[in-house]
């Protein structure tokens, strides 16, 4: 673990030197003593069953006593051994899962331990007073700077945790989102390593960003499996309809344009992936609403008939053939007026609010389309043809300017 080298201060340099031969036999039932104390007073390190544990805490205590002796006697000696073995410990606490309070409370009840041991036998040792304060210094400094070695250790543990816990959520995206899709196994497997509970239903949401810079990263719950650096920006939402979680997606998403595909089972995550892929390209061309998070559901109708634009022209070019002998400027009220009838169940009054005219006006442009249409305009068979004909008529062309309307239709081809 290559870590820059730290210089403590070094205050036991204030400590008369043959102090050490005074301490050194002494150090193997301090050593014990803290060791027994540690054990009763923190149970996350109290394991009698595991030998090589209790092996290991051993060597920490004991060799922290003996660079402590050895630094009284050459203060410029190298601090990098004790902080390379404190920085492995607090390496291990991260690693066992342990918060870093636990590590740094077994740190102070040891020094605790050693000072009240050399206090109490002070007299016994003739260590005059002045000597005794500048033992105690020195020992809450040693204790300062193992625990800094240790925070350095734990810190870095957490940070390779959390590179490798996003990489797994990554794949375990990937792996949900595939097609064919990916055995239960295979995701549970996975879902294991990544910390990720496998919910019931999911949600797959496909997203870009509203504006070009800066980047900004969504603030989601933690349980959401998200990839905004990919090619196609993209997340799976666990348990997509419950309660408030809505509210937090449209927040989170507040700078992106984002459509989220129907609510399925979790190994169906990849249908859901393919009608959000359908409703994005929808909303750019401004035909679905921008503004919020668009929910794939709430929509089906409009992404059914643009499923297959091609074809729903083609049959509009047939169908809506009547409005090409009126003029152009006249026949784009019409057709807005026959999509609102169609709509509205022929409900004049229903029609005009919704056009914001007199509902005169939409009786005598009702009049014109029976004309033109004859019986076949009231017929139940056409009605959602017609619909669904004049929806993609009156929308622009994928490969016409936004804005645009396309009231001719598309021509014919032979």
């Amino acid at each position: 673990m290559a870590i820059e080298e730290h210089s403590p201060l070094k205050p036991w340099a204030g400590v008369p030197g043959e102090l050490s031969d005074i301490f050194r036999p002494h150090l193997a039932e301090l050593a014990d003593e803290m060791i027994e104390e540690i054990l009763a007073g923190i149970p996350e390190y109290d394991r009698p069953q595991d030998e090589e544990y209790a092996r290991l805490v051993r060597l920490a205590v004991e060799g922290a006593l003996r660079q402590f002796v050895d630094l009284i006697v050459d203060p410029d000696a190298s601090w990098e051994p004790v902080a390379a073995v404190y920085r492995e410990i607090g390496w291990a606490e991260a690693r066992e899962g342990r918060n870093l309070d636990v590590l740094q409370g077994t740190l102070r009840l040891g020094a605790r331990v050693a000072w009240r041991r050399l206090a109490a036998e002070s007299e016994q040792m003739n260590v005059s007073r002045r000597h005794l304060a500048s033992i105690a210094e020195a020992i809450f400094a040693f204790l300062d700077e193992i625990a800094r070695a240790a925070t350095e250790g734990y810190t870095k543990a957490r940070e390779q945790e959390a590179g490798e816990l996003e990489h797994r959520r990554r794949r375990l995206l990937d792996l949900l989102l595939a097609e064919p899709p990916a055995s239960p196994q295979a995701i549970a497997d996975l879902a294991r390593l990544a910390q990720w509970r496998v919910p019931r239903t999911v949600a797959a949401v496909v997203l870009y960003e509203r504006g070009q810079h800066p980047f900004s990263q969504p603030s989601l719950p933690p349980d959401v499996l998200a990839d905004v650096n990919r090619r196609e920006p993209c997340l799976v939402v666990p348990d997509p309809e419950g309660p408030g979680r809505g509210r937090l997606l449209d927040s989170a998403l507040r700078s992106w344009v984002a459509a989220m595909g129907p609510t399925v089972r979790t190994e169906d995550a990849s249908k859901s992936l393919r009608w959000a892929r359908e409703a994005l390209p929808l909303a750019r061309r401004g035909i679905l609403p921008s503004d919020q998070l668009i929910r794939c559901s709430e929509h089906m109708p409009t992404l059914v008939v643009f499923k297959d634009e091609e074809l729903v022209r083609a049959v509009a070019d047939v169908r809506l053939a009547p409005l090409r002998t009126v003029r152009p400027r006249h026949r784009g009220r019409l057709a807005r007026t026959l999509l609102a009838c169609l709509q509205s169940g022929f409900n004049a009054t229903e029609v005009a609010s919704r056009l914001h005219v007199h509902p005169q006006t939409v009786r005598y442009r009702l009049h014109q389309l029976e004309e033109l249409f004859g019986e076949s305009l009231y017929k139940p068979e056409n009605r959602l043809e017609m619909e669904m004909a004049l929806t993609v008529w009156l929308t622009p062309a994928v490969d016409r300017p936004a804005g645009t309307p396309d009231l001719d239709g598309p021509r014919r081809t032979a």
